[in-house]
C-alpha cells in the first residue's frame, strides 16, 4: 500500500485518538481503531511479526524487513498512541475525579455511535449472528460489574497485567484500562508513568508485547474464518460496555486503597434523577451528541483513506 506523508500523519492522529480512549477505564482503543478504518490492518500487521523477519533482514536487507513488518504504519500509529496515552492519562485522571458525568457522557455518545458502525460490517444475519451479539453483550456487561481488586506492586503481576490488558485494548468494546482497574494494576501503572519508573514500565511493556503477539494471531484467524460471527461478537462487546460508561453512578461500597484513601469498590448505573449529586443533564446530553458526531467524523476519515 503506497502512502504519502499526509496519510501517515492521519494514522498518527488516529493513534492519538486510540491512546486517549485507552487512557480512560471503560473505553477501548480497539473501538477507535475499528471505526477509523485501520483495525484489520493493525491486527494483520501485529500477527505478521515473527522470528523469521530476522532472516529477511539478514538476507534481503533492512528495507525488505521494514516493508515486511509494515514499519511506517506501526511507527506512525505507535507514536500517536504513546504520546496520547502518556499525556492524556493525567488529564483523564483529573476529569474522572472532578467532572465524571461530563467525560462519561462524551464517551457514552461515542460508544453508541460505534455500535452501529461495527454492526454494519456484518454482511449476513443469521441466528448464530444474533446469538454472538447477545453472548458478547453479556460477557462485556459482566466485566463492567466486576469490583476492582486491591493494588498489587509485584513485578511479575505487572507483567501479567500488561499481557491481559493489551488483549482487551485491541478488542473493540473491552477497555484495557478498565481491565487494569479490575486487576488492581491501574494505579501501579499510572504511578510508574508519573514517576518515570522505566524499570516497571519496561516490565509492563514486555508483558504487553507478548500478549499482543499471541492474541493478534487468534484475532487474525477469527477474521479470516468467522468474519461475521467475530463482528457480531465485537458488536456485543461494545453494546455490553455501555454500562461502564453510563454517566450517572451510585456507589454501593467503598474500599481503602494503598494510600489510605476511600475509593469506590462497587457501583451501579442509575437514572439522572437518582444520582447523588448534580446530574448536569443539559451538558451531559450535549457531550453525548459531541461524542456521537466525533465517531461520524472519524468514520468518514477512515472511509476516505480506505478508498
Amino acid at each position: 500500500m503506497q502512502r504519502r506523508f499526509i496519510d501517515y500523519l492521519v494514522i498518527t492522529f488516529k493513534g492519538i485518538a486510540m491512546g486517549a480512549a485507552d487512557a480512560v477505564p471503560g473505553v477501548s482503543g480497539g473501538t477507535i481503531a475499528f471505526i477509523s478504518g485501520i483495525y484489520e490492518e493493525l491486527i494483520t500487521t501485529i500477527s505478521n511479526i515473527k522470528p523469521s523477519l530476522i532472516t529477511i533482514w539478514r538476507q534481503e536487507g533492512f528495507k525488505a524487513f521494514w516493508t515486511a513488518i509494515n514499519g511506517s504504519f506501526l511507527t506512525a500509529l505507535l507514536t500517536g498512541i504513546i504520546i496520547s496515552f502518556v499525556s492524556f492519562m493525567r488529564v483523564a485522571k483529573y476529569l474522572l475525579e472532578h467532572h465524571p458525568v461530563l467525560i462519561w457522557s462524551f464517551f457514552f455518545g461515542l460508544i453508541v455511535a460505534s455500535i452501529y458502525y461495527v454492526a454494519k460490517q456484518i454482511t449476513r444475519w443469521r441466528f448464530a449472528t444474533y446469538l454472538s451479539i447477545i453472548a458478547g453483550a453479556i460477557v462485556a456487561y459482566y466485566i463492567t460489574t466486576l469490583p476492582s481488586m486491591a493494588g498489587n506492586n509485584n513485578n511479575f503481576f505487572l507483567f501479567f497485567a500488561g499481557a491481559i490488558a493489551i488483549c482487551a485494548m485491541i478488542l473493540p468494546g473491552v477497555s484495557g484500562s478498565f481491565i487494569l482497574v479490575v486487576l488492581g494494576a491501574y494505579k501501579a501503572l499510572s504511578d510508574a508513568i508519573h514517576d518515570f519508573d522505566f524499570k516497571r514500565l519496561a516490565i509492563f511493556i514486555l508483558g504487553a508485547i507478548i500478549g499482543l503477539l499471541s492474541f493478534s494471531r487468534i484475532l487474525k484467524w477469527l477474521f479470516k474464518n468467522y468474519h461475521n460471527l467475530t463482528m457480531a461478537l465485537l458488536t456485543g462487546f461494545i453494546l455490553g460496555s455501555l454500562n461502564k460508561v453510563w454517566p450517572w453512578k451510585r456507589v454501593l461500597s467503598w474500599r481503602t486503597d494503598s494510600e489510605g484513601l476511600q475509593v469506590p469498590f462497587k457501583e451501579e448505573s442509575v437514572w439522572p434523577t437518582a444520582f447523588d449529586g448534580e446530574p448536569q443533564i443539559v451538558f451531559a446530553i450535549l457531550l453525548m451528541f459531541a461524542g456521537f458526531f466525533a465517531i461520524l467524523l472519524l468514520e468518514q476519515l477512515g472511509s476516505k483513506h480506505q478508498n
